[in-house]
């Protein structure tokens, strides 16, 4: 029986379809709990260097808020997680560092940072209490939430 394709060219379409399959995946996840920087025993630009550093953040701010905050996204493939809820947003100022930019009116602390969650606040709140947390939980829309640290 005669082949319609040579073995070589089967071969060839397999490498080719399995490389386009690989490419249409989206790169290995990197997975972080937030749990513990978010016992508050941290500063601002301790916080947001070890994220950047891990390539968990993208280090350049998406929003800097008139409080100084600065809002940071998850890089593309980072699952992030705080208290068992998924983190959309990481946010953090420290005063005087150049890795921060400046809002127009008074910062909000000398140092702060946290991140905001997919959660109601009372699910969060409890959350955190169980974890013995001291972070302050603050509704940001209904089912998002912030758990934030700051010191002054």
């Amino acid at each position: 029986m005669k082949r319609l394709f040579p073995s070589a060219a089967v071969r060839a379409l397999r490498c080719a379809a399995l490389a386009i399959a690989a490419g249409a995946l989206p790169p290995a996840a990197h997975a972080a709990a937030l749990d513990t920087p978010l016992t508050c025993n941290e500063t601002g630009h301790q916080f947001i260097a070890d994220l950047a550093g891990q390539q968990l953040i993208d280090p350049k701010p998406t929003r800097v808020e008139s409080n100084s905050i600065n809002a940071f996204s998850p890089a593309q493939g980072a699952d992030l997680t705080a208290f068992g809820f998924r983190v959309f947003a990481v946010v953090g100022y420290e005063k005087d560092d150049p890795m921060f930019r400046v809002g127009d009116s008074e910062p909000v602390a000398r140092s702060a940072y946290g991140v905001v969650v997919f959660g109601s606040e009372s699910k969060v709140r409890d959350a955190v209490t169980a974890a013995g947390g001291t972070a302050i939980v603050h509704r940001v829309a209904p089912l998002i939430t912030a758990i934030f640290c700051k010191r002054s």
